[in-house]
Formats: C-alpha cells, sequence, structure tokens
C-alpha cells in the first residue's frame, strides 16, 4: 500500500477530522460527545490541527496545555478513564 506523507497544514486536518468522525463509540464515545459539545467540534478540529502541524512542522499556531485539559477531562468523569480506552482510540 502506498500512503501519501503529511506534507503540510492540509494533509494535516485531513487526517485529525478523518480521525475524529469516528469519535461515536460505545465504549469511549461519552468521552467526545460530554466533553466538546456539537456546535464546538469544528473549531476543535482547528485547535487539533494547529496542535500536530505545531508538533510536525514546528510552526507556533498551537498555544495551550493539553495535559492539563486531558486531566480536567479525567477529573470530570471522576477519574474513570482507563489505560485501556487508550487503546480503542488508538485503533
Amino acid at each position: 500500500m502506498n500512503r501519501k506523507q503529511i506534507e503540510n497544514r492540509e494533509d494535516v486536518f485531513l487526517l485529525v477530522n478523518s480521525f475524529y468522525k469516528k469519535k461515536v463509540d460505545e465504549i469511549i464515545g461519552e468521552f467526545f460527545t460530554k466533553t466538546i459539545p456539537e456546535n464546538e467540534w469544528d473549531s476543535h478540529i482547528q485547535k487539533l490541527t494547529d496542535f500536530w502541524e505545531t508538533n510536525l512542522f514546528f510552526v507556533r499556531k498551537f498555544k495551550g496545555n493539553p495535559i492539563k485539559v486531558h486531566r480536567d477531562v479525567d477529573t470530570n468523569f471522576n477519574q474513570t478513564i482507563q489505560q485501556e480506552y487508550f487503546g480503542i482510540w488508538f485503533q
């Protein structure tokens, strides 16, 4: 299989947007749907694209603290996010 390399922001956006369209999962879906209101997904996808563009291409676009945000999500779910859920997320 010949895969296209990620070369620019548009490629990053396509990957991020495609990945998060699958956010509806019977096990981990509620972490997404209860954290990010449906009407805020477009801006969230842009923020995620900024994050990955910053990390892949060393441009200064992303501003934020993803570790704090994810800890806050876990706190909001009473520390019920388990390590096995990351395997589901990666799939």
